[in-house]
């Protein structure tokens, strides 16, 4: 599989997936919009995954002069109407409900570090979740959350945040949980978004907690659906 990637901003780079791409033999390419890469006007790839950033899916350019979020709405748009793989990590998840015509919004709680996740109903039914337990520790670092379709399932949720993983259709997700975020992540998430640290909520862990805090679990999950996804798309 070819997969493009559009990342936002430096430290928020896939984490965990680039491991899981080169195990499976998948070639990732990269739209780095911090170093004003343009994002692409038609598909090149089987898949498109949009990652995260501070921005939201309203930052306008001249607050932000290398993110055009149209450009981006419009790329995923065109990989939805292909019916090819499209996932949303955070930003990208509501960059995702905002192509589709569901505006994103803000999480009742700020969540910093890791939180505990829970699968629905519906998505304990899923078969791309099926090696989820219905409970884990989930990564985070957001204070929004992706919008909603009628006919949008709800995947995951946490006690500070309805809406951790959605589904738009059946090759299309967003993550608001950054289930990629592997050591490195943390760590630099620490150094470069250490603010986020300084606010005062239920959710926000301490960097201490953070340090301590063991996503390899989270990371074998994310890799089980990909698989899973890819799999299904294939065949």
């Amino acid at each position: 599989m070819k997969i493009r990637l559009i990342q936002n901003i430096d430290w928020c780079d896939g984490g965990s997936i680039k491991n899981w791409a080169a195990k499976n033999c998948h070639q990732l390419i990269y739209t780095k919009l911090y170093k004003y890469e343009a994002v692409p006007n038609e598909i090149d790839a089987d898949a498109l995954i949009v990652l995260g950033g501070p921005q939201n899916p309203h930052t306008t350019v001249e607050e932000c002069p290398f993110y055009d979020a149209s450009k981006i709405r419009a790329i995923i748009k065109k990989y939805v109407d292909a019916q090819k793989i499209v996932i949303g990590i955070c930003l990208g998840s509501q960059l995702i409900g905002e192509a589709l015509g569901a505006e994103y919004s803000h999480s009742p709680y700020q969540e910093v570090g890791y939180v505990k996740g829970a699968l629905t109903e519906k998505g304990r039914k899923d078969p791309m979740f099926s090696d989820f337990p219905d409970e884990l520790d989930i990564g985070a670092w957001h204070n929004d959350m992706p919008g909603l379709k009628e006919d949008t399932v709800i995947i995951m949720k946490s006690e500070g945040c309805p809406r951790q993983i959605v589904k738009y259709s059946k090759y299309v997700y967003g993550f608001q949980t950054h289930l990629e975020f592997d050591r490195e992540s943390y760590l630099n998430g620490i150094k470069e978004s250490s603010e986020s640290l300084d606010h005062k909520g239920p959710y926000i862990k301490t960097k201490e907690d953070i340090l301590a805090f063991d996503p390899t679990r989270m990371n074998e999950l994310l890799s089980s659906f990909l698989n899973k996804l890819i799999k299904s798309y294939l065949e």
